[in-house]
């Protein structure tokens, strides 16, 4: 009797667990609808804003440089005595959303591994999952951000604009991201991005291409209009970046929480299979003891 009655207690305790996970999983998904369509709106307004920076970029004099035109496309510039690297972690603040923040927190390790400059400067986190991590492994954050799971694009902006001021100022030689990028609802791979100084991705492509910025006349300048877009760039990428990070972990909760209810249910199959069994057992055992007491009997 005793066993059965464990048997049936650990059933309703997966029962449980399975509600729980379900409803998590639901959770998840109604999320990760709404994140994904702000990830998804951001994205053409600033893969445009990459195509112009681009094609400014390019189209300056050859003798100038884009390095001359706007301190924020200068690597080799001015730097104080204590400037340092500046690297932002972008984590979750719960947990149960299986490898994501493990994914990410690795990268970040690696990267200070590879580059030690970047864990011996400014480290800064926003999640307390990796709050907690970098505790763990005596690893010193200079900056907690709490942005949540609908930060507003001020609140990004704030932080973008706070980032470009060190950099001009020369207290940080690079500010680097590391975050997990989103590519579909299957694929999030963890990456590490250059904020500053400030690299768009298609003028890489324009120059080996030749570029199509030959076809254009800019007015203003190119120099005038670099210092209203490539803040505005900077701005956008790492909006772009936190919307995919909060994407990327509605994904990974839902994934996991959808493994999770499946193996709970597993779990409540075998162990009401174990129940009969062992019902079974119990009620043979009783009917041979009154059996047998039967026949002692006569």
């Amino acid at each position: 009797m005793a066993k059965t009655r464990e048997i049936k207690k650990r059933i309703k305790a997966v029962g449980n667990i399975r509600r729980i996970t379900k409803t998590m999983q639901m959770i998840a998904t109604s999320k990760f609808a709404r994140a994904q369509q702000a990830s998804v709106a951001s994205k053409p307004y600033t893969q445009t804003l990459f195509e112009l920076v681009s094609q400014l970029a390019s189209s300056l004099p050859s003798e100038a440089g884009a390095e001359a035109a706007h301190p924020l496309l200068a690597a080799n510039r001015k730097l104080t005595a204590d400037a340092k690297d500046l690297t932002l972690v972008i984590t979750s603040d719960r947990g149960l959303c299986g490898p994501y923040n493990g994914s990410i927190l690795r990268t970040a390790m690696q990267l200070f591994k590879a580059t030690p400059s970047t864990k011996a400067g400014l480290i800064e986190v926003s999640g307390k999952k990796g709050q907690g991590f970098f505790k763990f492994a005596n690893v010193p954050v200079s900056t907690m951000h709490a942005l949540g799971d609908k930060p507003t694009f001020d609140t990004i902006r704030a932080m973008a604009q706070e980032y470009t001021r060190m950099f001009l100022a020369g207290e940080v030689a690079t500010v680097r991201v590391v975050s997990m990028k989103y590519i579909t609802a299957g694929k999030q791979v963890p990456t590490v991005m250059q904020l500053l100084p400030f690299e768009p991705p298609a003028a890489k492509a324009s120059d080996s291409q030749g570029g199509p910025n030959q076809l254009y006349e800019f007015d203003p300048s190119p120099r005038e209009l670099l210092d209203s877009l490539l803040p505005a760039a900077v701005n956008a990428l790492l909006f772009q970046a936190v919307n995919d990070a909060i994407v990327s972990e509605h994904i990974a909760r839902m994934v996991a929480m959808k493994s999770a209810t499946d193996n709970a249910g597993k779990a409540g199959k075998r162990l009401t299979r174990v129940y009969n069994r062992a019902r079974q057992a119990q009620i043979t055992t009783e009917l041979t003891e009154i059996i047998s007491g039967a026949a002692a009997l006569e």
